[in-house]
């Protein structure tokens, strides 16, 4: 049961950052104080749009792959420049999951 107060003295643009970093990561403004003074790994939650984002960089990096297979023996010098393309979509998507 949390019953003590403390109170933080702040500049209004501190309040105004820490309250949408709460609100992105889904919980209150007092559960995000208390995980940052605890140090705890805090993750923001996904918007529809960065999902789609998402889900339009998967597609891009399968297209690429493909495309570099398909002139693998007529250009190899463009399907490697493709495959470089699509590794480098895929990196950034790994960065995403953490």
């Amino acid at each position: 049961m949390k019953r003590e107060f403390i109170q933080i003295r702040c500049s209004i643009y501190e309040k105004k950052l820490l309250k949408k970093r709460a609100a992105r990561a889904g919980i209150s403004l007092s559960e995000y104080l208390r995980s940052t003074a605890f140090e705890r790994n805090i993750v923001e939650r996904i918007t529809p749009e960065q999902l789609e984002f998402y889900r339009l960089l998967v597609q891009y990096k399968t297209n690429f792959s493909r495309i570099s297979s398909m002139f693998k023996n007529r250009d190899p010098q463009l399907a490697a420049t493709v495959k470089n393309l699509a590794e480098e979509i895929r990196a950034h998507l790994k960065n995403f999951r953490k």
